[in-house]
């Protein structure tokens, strides 16, 4: 009999402006039917190593651009996606900007910032809290990937084995470990109680640096005690039944991974399980299994058009499994509700680049706008975190502010 050990919620739960007069995401929104209390999701798709401009990026802006080696696998929903060109978060750093992606700001900044460098998925998962079994679902290819963040600046790892997150969605926990995970719960909600309450009373003799030290300390708590309580609530309700077979571990194969992370989203999505996901890829990725020269190798490319070509090969077949993606998400009838946010920190990675991100939004029950041409001249470009403050409001975490944002996205601000 296989042994089937319960998915580390520590892994799964651990961390988890001026708006403008048109913001551009309430004011496309299509006319798809919608049902009055049906949840929105978040999905966020991150790739370590970018994605070579010229293979992303079309050469004309709209509806009927030609569709480049890496969107040509996007093909069938081209009418349900937009791609961005000039959005970035004004980063430099390579490597270390792309931690910024979803946040736009790197961790030594995070200071100086309200809510520090919390990621988008996380800023949506506190909205969501305890209404779902996860606040967030974090997967990724191996290790050595950092987009999410939460708010008190503690990186996300993410979970990146297919089977140890397929026994957490539905494999339920024997009834003993459930007592014991009750039992220990308990003991690190009293633990908590007595932090706080000396916290609090220390809080009166400090001076204001002490002070805000103390205020970062008392975040980090706060957000131990959100996950905890939706630990306690979720222990003890039945896990739904996914309608595909148990993943195990001796199936692995990296290759495979991207797909089998896919199929693992969409069913935690569909189960209502979560209403946020993210994946992480680039890092460790096997591209040999793809006959191909390694993939950081290769993304150091020096403009070499063999390898190149080879990145080409690469990105599409990871735009492949998005549009698998998509199109799972259609089938269950949840893609209107879901907005899908795909790309990269890093745009060229042989120029270690973080600037003109490749950035691409589906689904959301949006009216799409193909290739949207974002203002290129310095002074008028707009912070892609405009973007990441109006994909918040869309998903119903309102706000005012987001990262370095300066407003909400705006269609007065494309010439």
């Amino acid at each position: 009999m296989k042994h089937r050990s319960t998915l580390d919620r520590r892994q799964l739960l651990r961390g988890t402006g001026i708006a403008l007069s048109l913001p551009l995401l309430p004011s496309i929104a299509s006319g798809a039917s919608r049902e009055p209390n049906s949840p929105r999701r978040l999905v966020c798709v991150g790739n370590h190593l970018g994605y070579y401009p010229g293979n992303f990026f079309p050469k004309s802006p709209g509806n009927d651009y030609v569709a480049t080696s890496t969107l040509k696998p996007l093909e069938a929903h081209r009418t349900d996606l937009t791609v961005f060109s000039h959005l970035d978060h004004g980063l430099n750093g390579g490597h270390k900007g792309v931690q910024g992606f979803l946040n736009g700001i790197r961790k030594e900044e995070a200071a100086g910032f309200p809510d520090k460098n919390i990621s988008l998925d996380q800023a949506a998962a506190e909205h969501v809290g305890s209404a779902t079994r996860f606040a967030a679902i974090n997967t990724g290819i191996l290790d050595g990937t950092d987009m999410c963040w939460t708010r008190a600046g503690v990186h996300v790892p993410p979970v990146n084995n297919p089977a140890t997150l397929f026994r957490g969605l539905f494999v339920d926990t024997p009834k003993a470990e459930r007592a014991a995970e009750r039992t220990r719960l308990r003991h690190q909600g009293s633990i908590l109680d007595a932090l706080r309450e000396s916290a609090n009373a220390l809080n009166q003799t400090l001076n204001a640096a002490d002070r805000n030290k103390l205020d970062q300390y008392l975040t980090s708590v706060r957000d131990v005690e959100r996950r905890l309580q939706m630990s306690t609530e979720w222990i003890d309700r039945p896990k739904p039944t996914p309608g595909m077979e148990e993943v195990l571990d001796q199936e692995r194969m990296h290759i495979d991974e991207v797909a089998l992370f896919y199929d693992l989203m969409a069913l935690a999505l569909q189960t209502d399980s979560t209403r946020v996901a993210t994946l992480e890829t680039g890092m460790g990725f096997r591209t040999s299994e793809l006959n191909l020269g390694s993939y950081h190798g290769l993304s150091h490319h020096g403009k070499s058009p063999d390898r190149v070509g080879q990145l080409q090969v690469i990105e599409a077949f990871l735009t492949t499994k998005l549009s698998d993606f998509i199109s799972r998400l259609k089938d269950a009838g949840i893609f209107d509700d879901t907005l899908v946010v795909f790309g990269s920190g890093m745009s060229d990675a042989s120029s270690h680049s973080n600037r003109n991100l490749p950035v691409l939004l589906a689904g959301g029950g949006l009216k799409h706008h193909g290739h949207l041409v974002c203002p290129e001249d310095q002074h008028k470009r707009i912070p892609l975190c405009n973007l990441w403050l109006s994909v918040l409001n869309w998903f119903g975490a309102e706000r005012d502010r987001f990262g370095r944002s300066t407003g909400t996205f705006s269609a007065m601000d494309i010439g």
